[in-house]
């Protein structure tokens, strides 16, 4: 159990050693104060969006948002670089709380692990998952979760440092405890996968919070966003 805004949220996990999780660094390469907007209810199938009432843009400037390290836990490694697209994993063990990098409203949520081997190679990756489209107009996204917090559903207000749910090994995580995060533009209404999971390299922004540092990637995200605009398919396709 743990205390979230003044509530008591239950949570579950199993933990695996740590121990293990050094020995992967690379294994999971396939792996990607204003008001706020009206999101719509959540849906079981993670490629859906989430539809404002207006769009949101990332916004510089907004540095005196705080950010923080997005898994809550002592042992925790991640390497800064991704196969394939800007992406990072960070291993913890399982159980370990993922909580939001900083204030924002929860976008889209998959609580159900619809990945299968066997099936397309994208959609569903991330197995257990969830965004936030932090007050800055960026969108942070974890991906591979044991489990969501209760509560967590589109369209919640969440503060940084607010559990989200816990560190799993769900969707293609190939077994191993770690939590996929990508930092992307919301791109509402015309999203994907490929832009949800991560189109900046999340390592520099990571360093800093960890240290207890706030560099802040709306300037970074904005400028991908007017070279690229929301891709309409991924690349390569």
């Amino acid at each position: 159990m743990v205390c979230q805004d003044g509530r008591v949220v239950a949570l579950t996990g199993r933990r695996l050693p740590y121990a293990a999780l050094l020995l992967v660094p690379m294994l999971a390469a396939g792996c990607a104060t204003g008001p706020a907007p009206t999101w719509s209810a959540p849906s079981e199938d993670p490629t859906a969006v989430a539809t404002p009432t207006a769009a949101v843009t990332p916004t510089p400037g907004r540095d005196r948002l705080p950010h923080v390290f997005p898994v809550r836990a002592r042992k925790a490694d991640y390497h800064p670089t991704h196969s394939g697209y800007p992406g990072t994993d960070i291993f913890a063990d399982c159980g370990e709380p993922v909580v939001a990098v900083t204030d924002g409203t929860i976008g889209e949520v998959s609580r159900r692990d619809r990945y299968d081997r066997r099936g397309p190679q994208g959609p569903y990756n991330g197995g257990l998952s969830v965004s936030v489209l932090g007050d800055d107009g960026v969108r942070y996204y974890g991906s591979h979760l044991t489990e969501i917090a209760e509560g967590i559903e589109p369209g919640v207000r969440v503060r940084a440092g607010q559990q989200l749910g816990t560190v799993g090994r769900t969707g293609n995580a190939n077994n191993v405890c770690h939590l996929h995060f990508g930092i992307s533009p919301p791109c509402l209404g015309e999203d994907g996968w490929w832009i949800r999971r991560g189109v900046i390299w999340p390592a520099p922004y990571l360093d800093s919070w960890r240290k207890g540092g706030n560099r802040a990637p709306a300037a970074e995200v904005a400028a991908w966003h007017r070279r690229n605009g929301c891709p309409a398919k991924p690349p390569g396709r």
